[in-house]
């Protein structure tokens, strides 16, 4: 298997896994999710529940129950105006057709981590280049120590890159993790050039031969211009050694923010180019929602979500197991 390809098997969820992994997975992923199904789809289930129609006010009531859960407006009426023309046309649909529809119109909406742009170039002897963005407080060191561990897991060598170096603390923070899981990090001292650590860092990728660079970035996204000014010459400085690099350019968000992580989102993506959403701290909120409204606006994949604070609890996200996990008690 090309390198690429072994990268890709990666990030696609191909893992392999034994038994006893992916029971604790989906107890993780049913706990994370909890809270999510409680606002949600628990609430669907009781104003449905044993109907042999669904009417025109039960899906004026979901539509209500989507909008409020943080899956956003735009895409909760989409979601109705599916489900109105599937009514329209069998005339007569029970509870359990209405959450079979449900789940089928959801998994439409959302971009899995399977999604990955297959004209990505690069040799097979150099490393896969993953720039990490997203504002402070998101959980973006955390994921970028919990990405680094599932990497080694799998038998990649891994380098970080601490070129957040306007955050006091960050470069420290990013250096725990490094020392956590076992991975070389490469820095430099508070307020030097970000672009300038992300140099060194390729260089040192290179000549060690890693397979996977994951570089941290400063999250000032109050000063639009400054962070534009600073991630494109982070990126310029990159691909003088590596073309293509960075290869990936990972968006962290904070699930239990609802709304203002779409937000978010769509002001980063004016700043830079995002090709990946990672979803932090599923576990501690009930607007696990926001996933789906996310993926349907901004049509970026979801890679990763965060459902617990262990190194194992950043999953590669798969949008029939996510949705079947929502839907099931």
């Amino acid at each position: 298997m090309g390198f690429f390809n072994k990268i890709k098997s990666f990030l696609t969820s191909s893992e392999e896994e034994n038994t006893s992994d992916k029971i604790e997975k989906q107890k993780k992923l049913n706990d994370g999710l909890e809270k999510t199904k409680s606002s949600l789809f628990e609430k669907i289930s009781k104003k449905v529940v044993g109907k042999s129609k669904i009417d025109d006010e039960d899906l004026d009531d979901i539509e209500e129950i989507l909008i409020t859960s943080d899956i956003g407006v735009d895409t909760s009426l989409k979601i109705i105006e599916s489900l109105e023309k599937r009514v329209q046309k069998e005339k007569y649909i029970s509870s359990d057709e209405l959450t079979k529809i449900l789940k089928e119109e959801i998994e439409l909406l959302l971009v899995n981590s399977t999604d990955i742009d297959s004209d990505v170039k690069f040799e097979s002897d150099i490393p896969y280049v993953i720039m990490v963005v997203g504002v402070n407080g998101v959980g973006k060191t955390t994921t970028i120590g919990k990405l680094a561990y599932k990497f080694k897991k799998s038998g990649f060598k891994v380098v970080l890159g601490a070129a957040d170096t306007f955050r006091a603390a960050a470069i420290d923070q990013l250096t725990i993790w490094a020392d956590r899981v076992g991975v070389e990090i490469v820095k430099q001292n508070m307020g030097s050039d970000p672009a300038s650590v992300a140099y060194d860092t390729l260089q040192s990728a290179i000549s060690k031969n890693a397979d996977v660079v994951i570089i941290d970035t400063a999250g000032r996204l109050h000063n639009k211009v400054n962070l534009m000014n600073e991630l494109s010459k982070v990126k310029s400085v990159m691909s003088k050694l590596i073309p293509n690099a960075p290869h990936d350019v990972l968006l962290v968000l904070d699930a239990s923010t609802g709304q203002n992580a779409i937000e978010q989102a769509k002001q980063f993506s004016s700043v830079t180019q995002v090709n990946s959403l990672a979803l932090t701290k599923l576990d501690g909120t009930a607007k696990g929602g926001v996933v789906i409204g996310i993926s349907d606006q901004l049509k970026i994949p979801v890679r990763f979500i965060g459902v617990g604070e262990a190194m194992e609890d950043l999953q590669i996200f798969n949008k029939e197991t996510f949705v079947d996990t929502l839907f099931n008690n």
